[in-house]
């Protein structure tokens, strides 16, 4: 039971911190027109794990930003998890949660089972570990 309640409380203290993160990091993206170009044309979605992921074959350069955007979200993860003593897995896992449900209509994302969706009108399918 402790650890039940442990492992609930830290996803809430890691999903609270998350709202800086989520809400600053596509928003820097977002900045970038190849970046938007490609999340609404369906090359590039979000992953369950907290990063990007291509969809389809991607060009070089959109491969190049992705890995960027990535890696950035990989030291904003660590540093956010530091500060809450929890992993970067996990803290990148509830990150992932958040991004696909702020994901839009028309967007892609990733499913529990590895797959990927079309975000339509409704709520996207996402883990049931999510918070």
């Amino acid at each position: 039971m402790f650890e039940y309640v442990k492992k609930h409380k830290s996803l809430a203290v890691i999903s609270g911190l998350l709202l800086t993160a989520v809400v600053t990091m596509p928003a820097m993206a977002q900045r970038n027109p190849a970046y938007a170009a490609a999340r609404a044309s369906g090359v590039i979605g979000e992953k369950s794990d907290g990063y990007l992921g291509y969809v389809v074959a991607p060009s070089p350069a959109i491969k190049a930003l992705v890995e960027d955007i990535n890696i950035k979200r990989k030291a904003a993860y660590t540093r956010k998890a530091q500060e809450t003593n929890s992993t970067v897995e996990q803290f990148a896992f509830t990150s992932g949660c958040n991004l696909i449900m702020r994901t839009t209509a028309g967007e892609k994302y990733q499913t529990p089972s590895g797959g990927w969706e079309t975000r339509g009108s409704g709520a996207p399918i996402r883990d049931a570990s999510c918070p």
